[in-house]
């Protein structure tokens, strides 16, 4: 089994695939690594050998920043902006849409869960 960078890769995936199961390495990452490692980037997971593995972590370990190393440095850029009270820091404070989407529709995801608030009650006719 292929672990890389503290990630246990999926073994019957192509390479450019199994790579994108590492947080902060998308596609073109992927290939990128690959291309530089000279590996095919069908070749699956399980067909890499022992040189071919140590090449991938090289190049990530000297090139990228990846999982934990990556999310920290996430969390800190979110920290810094929420310090500086700055607006997409306030965005980020209230759990709101931080790059410009409506709120009136959607954003679901950030806002959570619908919190149903009380329709006005129609005066009684006379």
């Amino acid at each position: 089994m292929a672990r890389i960078a503290g990630v246990d890769l999926p073994k019957n995936k192509r390479g450019e695939i199994g790579l994108t199961y590492i947080f902060g390495i998308g596609r073109a990452t992927a290939q990128y690594i690959l291309g530089k490692s000279n590996i095919d980037f069908s070749k699956k997971v399980n067909e890499w050998n022992d040189d071919e593995l140590n090449a991938i972590r090289n190049t990530i370990t000297n090139e990228f920043k990846v999982e934990g190393q990556l999310r920290s440095e996430v969390q800190m850029s979110i920290k810094r902006l929420l310090d500086i009270a700055c607006y997409r820091g306030l965005r980020h404070r209230k759990g709101l849409p931080v790059r410009g989407q409506r709120t009136r529709t959607n954003s679901r995801t950030r806002k959570g869960k619908r919190k149903t608030v009380a329709g006005k009650k129609k005066a009684a006719k006379k």
